[in-house]
């Protein structure tokens, strides 16, 4: 017998059901679904956008040439270098680990493109691919002692950093400098080249694009499989907003020297690296990994091979970053990965998003989290203040990052008992 407090068939209610969970997909719907999971402690990327947009506003009300359009592209051009060596510090803190080395070897990249190019007469390409391939064996030096040895990272790569440091003195020899020709190609990628401005705005426009491409396949590949999605007006919105701020930023760069190559090559490896982490089985595996090591390893993921490739990613970028540095500084230096390399880098993961507990990140922390310690860093030079400020508030902001991420962490375990 039908149930008449029920009057209407069981498929008419899914229907219905259907169509309140895909309505909840638009707009609104993201909106209460973003203020959800704020409330639940993710807060995403939120923090250090927000943290960004008030260090300028300070640093501009102070010193207003802070936002002119060429102290900005000389900001990116310094950002370049520190930024991808801390892209390489978000694989390894995605999976709880750390490399304290980075600074060392990205310094001894750099004296061995030295050394190889000016000394020895080598082919800039193969003395570039002889300092990527010192990185790639520190990486698995590191991660071999992770995993035969079960030896702590921190302790690790602590040595490392001594052996490498050592290391790059002695390749160095007595004089401890090399000048790298400043007509070089190296050095005028890291000072002058800048992309023509038709380039710029192509790839500004370029994100955004992308977006909704990918977010359109993704709206159809659920909604093949009945599933709820985010509605196209959602995602047409945000790749609306994304292109019209890279169109405003390229816009007021063009306005100065541009945008230099140099910040785009590092932005291009964001990306790539961005797309192996949301978009293929290994980067799911890494999150895995990092949310819960033995539940990874039940479920059958090779826990050691991708601990691997996150100590190799770490090392090989810190070396990237080494031959960035140098093409900026024009030399190849004792100097070189010292002083605050390493807290930059680190910083800069921490600061972006990326969690020190392991399991949340993003390729993107490494590029959002160098911008706020090279705005500190270059505000503070444009109001003469000394570098102790600049440790002690570089320090400061890194601490609040780490406060933000407990809470948030607590937070997001509370509401998960609840």
């Amino acid at each position: 017998m039908q149930d008449k407090s029920n009057p209407k068939p069981p498929a008419m209610q899914l229907d219905r059901a259907d169509t309140r969970v895909r309505h909840d997909a638009g707009i609104a719907g993201e909106l209460r679904a973003f203020y959800d999971r704020v409330r639940s402690g993710d807060l995403g990327m939120l923090p250090v956008i927000v943290g960004l947009v008030l260090i300028s506003t300070a640093f501009t009300m102070i010193n207003p040439v802070f936002l002119a359009p060429n102290n900005l592209v000389n900001l990116l051009f310094d950002a370049a270098a520190v930024g991808l060596i801390s892209l390489g510090v978000v694989f390894v803190l995605l999976l709880g680990e750390i490399d304290l080395s980075i600074g060392s070897m990205s310094g001894l990249a750099s004296a061995i493109v030295g050394v190889l190019w000016v000394k020895t007469g080598l082919p800039l390409p193969m003395a570039i691919a002889g300092a990527l391939v010192a990185g790639v064996v520190m990486g698995l030096v590191y991660g071999g002692m992770r995993n035969k040895f079960e030896m702590p990272s921190f302790v690790a790569t602590l040595a490392g950093l001594l052996a490498l440091l050592g290391l790059q003195l002695y390749i160095l020899g007595p004089s401890g400098s090399i000048n790298l020709p400043y007509s070089s190609p190296l050095v005028r990628f890291g000072q002058i080249l800048i992309m023509p401005a038709w380039l710029s705005y192509t790839l500004a426009v370029l994100p955004g694009a992308l977006m909704v491409f990918f977010g359109y396949q993704t709206i159809q590949r659920r909604s093949a499989a009945n599933l709820s999605s985010t509605g196209l007006s959602v995602v047409l919105l945000k790749a609306g907003i994304l292109t019209a701020a890279l169109l405003v930023a390229v816009m007021y760069l063009n306005q100065g020297r541009g945008v230099p190559w140099m910040f785009g090559v590092f932005v291009l490896f964001v990306a790539i690296m961005n797309y192996a982490l949301t978009r293929t089985k290994w980067g799911r595996s890494m999150f895995a990994v990092g949310g819960n090591a033995e539940a990874a390893r039940r479920a059958g993921i090779n826990v050691s091979r991708i601990r691997l490739s996150a100590f190799v990613l770490c090392s090989t970028f810190a070396a990237l970053g080494g031959v960035f540095a140098a093409s900026r500084l024009a030399s190849a230096s004792q100097q070189a990965g010292a002083g605050d390399v390493n807290l930059n880098a680190i910083a800069a993961a921490v600061i972006g998003g990326t969690s020190l507990f392991g399991g949340r990140g993003s390729a993107w922390s490494a590029l959002l989290g160098v911008l706020v310690i090279m705005a500190i860093s270059n505000g503070l030079t444009l109001l003469n203040l000394s570098s102790s400020l600049r440790y002690m508030i570089t320090g400061a902001v890194l601490a609040i990052a780490v406060i933000v991420d407990s809470l948030a962490r607590r937070s997001r375990a509370s509401h998960g008992r609840a």
